[in-house]
This record gives C-alpha cells, structure tokens and sequence, in this order.
C-alpha cells in the first residue's frame, strides 16, 4: 500500500456489493466521461477578478483546446446552458483531432446546429473520429447571436480563441483574440470497452489548476490521468477555482453541484474530494468579509453528505487531506487568507478526514505536499511562490501519492 493512503478497510467491505457492474464482453462498449469543464455562473463586474470573456457572443466561433483522458473510436461533446436565463443558439460546431487537422462537424438529431433552453444541456450526435488515450483534441463553437454569456469555466489552464464570423471548418482561426477562459463546452465523452470508467476529481483551484503551467497539462488530475489510463480509467476534472464545499463561491458549493458534476457523468465508478480550504479561509477576507467560518461539525456533516450520495449511486468515495497554506497569498486583496486559527481548525479537520470520515480511502496530500521544517506551510519544491496552489512539481507529486489501487479494477 502506498504510504499516503489510508484504507477504509470496513467501508470498503461493505462497499463492494454496491460498486457498478462492468460487462465482462470484450466487444462491449459504453460512453465514459474522459474530458470535463465544469460550469459556473459569470460574477458581476465588481468582483475581485475579471471574467476574461466578453459580455456576449455575435457571429463569432470559440475554439478551445481539451486534453482527453481515455480515446476512443467515437466521440461526443457536451454544451451547457445551465446559468443562462435565454435560449442558446449553437449555429455550427466541429472537433479537429489536432491544430493542425481539418476539423470534422458535428451533429445535434442529425441538424448542424441547436437551441439549448436555459438551465439545460445538450450532447451532440456521436461522431467516428478515432482518439487515443491522453489526447488534445479542438473544438469550435459558432454562435450566431446575439448570444449573452452568463455561463463560463473561470480557470481554463488553456488559451482558447474567439475569431470572427463561423470558422467551424477552418483549420487556423483568422483574426482572433486569445483568452483563457471556456464557454459552452463542458463535457467530452468517449466510446470505450465496458471496462473503462471514469474518476472524477471534484475540487477547487487546486484541482482546477491554477499556477500550473498554461498549456502545458500540468494539473494533478493531468499527472493522475496518465497512470489511470493503462488500467482504462479515465480522470475528470471538476474542480471551480474559488470553488467551497458548503457555500456557492466562484462556483455553485461542492453540495449543490454534485449530481451534475460527479453523479450525472457517464461511466462514473470513483470520486476523489479534495475540498474545503476555501471553506475556512474565505470568512473574514474580501471574498466573504462578514461571513461565519465554519466549524468543524459543519464541515463534516457536509463530507457525509457527499459520502452518502456516492455511495448510495455505488460509487467508491475517495477523500484528501488539504495541503499547507501559512502564508498564502502575499501582497494580494488576499493576504489575511491565512490566519493561525484557521489552520488549526484544517489540521482538526485532516485528524478526521484520516481517521473517521467513511470515506473509501483518503490521500493524504498534507503530507505529501508538507515542508518537513515547518508543516504549516508547503515544501518549497513544491510551492507555486504563492504559498497556496502547488506548482508543476507539486502537482506532480499530488498525482504520484495515489495508490491507483484506491479505484479498484
């Protein structure tokens, strides 16, 4: 066993006659969720960060580059309009299997285009455009508009593009403008054998990836999904940088957005909770300056309640310590996020989440990410220099302290 991994021995006794049955068929497939970016309401214009998008969308194509997880021989994408109050109008929309390649249209029931009502999703008509396992793959968006966007993915770790007019079939956008924030694409899915699945990873910035290196895959969940996909396990990102298990944040809480987030996502078998620092350090700070912290008992009862729903779906349940912030956010609007007495109620909150939490397994991150010196704070080989979010090397290391074991086969 790995020596960060601690077992929930009796849980995943009496775990095993829930866990989803896969077809022993070897011709059997089946759609897995290799590829995800949830979604999260635009903030108003006051807020602490700027979106990176613009107010709306006429005639114009967004291309945003996704690095898959597991391939397949078809493929299908995922569009949201969950935060918005109109009709969304998709006018056309392609996958290109590189930047280089001639991009391939999609289908809504047979038709170029689609109407997506507020508060819903849609998912596009398979296409045979065959991928392999860890994958960039591109995909464009043309909406016609006037189309007001209202929903987004802040924290993409990818430079997409916004071009002029519908350049859906082009190769090489004209005229665009870079940012790196994602719009309307929030889900790929794969055909796989039935004994792929999928590991969804639902968290905050830290899973979100922020400081890592742009464009470069160097997320943990990246790291994580190059071990998984041997063993035909995809990994799903759902982390909301600013994202909270209890109360809505730079995203819907962890609580509200489960079911569609986690739940709701094909193939699922595992999930892995890496959530709650921003639980207790938002209190007090220009995030949330009159807001109570939580306690203790509140966080717990709020990991129950994941741990309930996962396993009520047969879903193995994963948890992680959260990793050392002393320090954290220097010379920032940000820099009372840390504060001595919040630390202490992280690492009371960690003695549960080892010992007593339920749940299948737990990483424990803490110590993998930990200065030896002074454990409040991260090793420096693994600080991004913001004392918060690792860097590449700590990202990596995050990855490397799962024992892919935890996911079962």
């Amino acid at each position: 066993m790995h020596p960060l991994i601690r077992l929930a021995t009796g849980a995943l006794l009496g775990f095993s006659t829930a866990t989803p049955a896969f077809s022993s068929d070897p011709a059997a497939t089946h759609w897995v969720a290799t590829w995800q970016a949830s979604p999260q309401p635009v903030w108003p214009s006051g807020f602490l960060f700027p979106t990176g998008i613009p107010h709306s969308l006429h005639d114009q194509t967004f291309r945003q580059t996704a690095r898959i997880s597991l391939g397949g021989p078809r493929l299908r994408i995922r569009l949201s309009n969950a935060y918005g109050t109109t009709p969304l109008r998709i006018g056309a929309a392609s996958v290109a299997g590189s930047a280089d390649q001639a991009p391939q249209a999609l289908r809504f029931d047979g038709q170029p285009g689609a109407v997506i009502a507020p508060g819903q999703q849609r998912l596009s008509d398979p296409l045979a455009m065959p991928t392999v396992d860890l994958q960039a793959v591109q995909v464009s968006l043309h909406v016609p508009g006037p189309t007001p966007l209202q929903g987004f993915h802040w924290d993409g770790r990818q430079t997409s593009a916004i071009a002029p007019g519908d350049q859906t079939a082009r190769a090489a956008l004209l005229d665009s403008t870079a940012t790196t924030a994602r719009v309307l694409l929030t889900g790929i899915d794969v055909e796989a054998p039935a004994i792929a699945r999928s590991v969804v990873v639902i968290g905050d910035s830290i899973t979100d990836g922020a400081t890592a290196t742009l464009d470069h895959d160097q997320r943990w969940t990246d790291h994580l999904a190059a071990r998984l996909a041997p063993q035909r396990m995809a990994v799903v990102n759902a982390g909301i940088s600013g994202g909270r298990l209890l109360r809505d944040g730079m995203g819907e809480a962890a609580l509200a957005r489960f079911q569609r987030d986690v739940l709701d996502q094909p193939g699922v078998a595992s999930v892995v909770v890496l959530i709650g620092i921003n639980d207790i350090s938002w209190p007090g700070t220009a995030f949330a300056r009159d807001q109570p912290r939580p306690s203790l008992g509140q966080l717990k009862a709020g990991y129950r309640q994941l741990i309930q729903r996962a396993h009520a779906r047969g879903l193995r349940i994963v948890g992680a310590t959260l990793t050392p912030f002393a320090g954290a956010l220097p010379g920032t609007p940000l820099d009372d996020y840390y504060q001595p007495d919040k630390d202490r109620l992280r690492r009371r909150l960690n003695a549960w989440l080892r010992e007593d939490a339920g749940f299948d397994a737990v990483i424990d991150l803490d110590a993998a990410l930990r200065d030896p010196v002074d454990p409040a704070r991260l090793a420096p080989a693994f600080d991004s220099g913001d004392h918060l979010h690792p860097g590449d090397a700590g990202n990596r290391a995050m990855a490397e302290a799962v024992d892919v074991g935890v996911f079962g086969r």
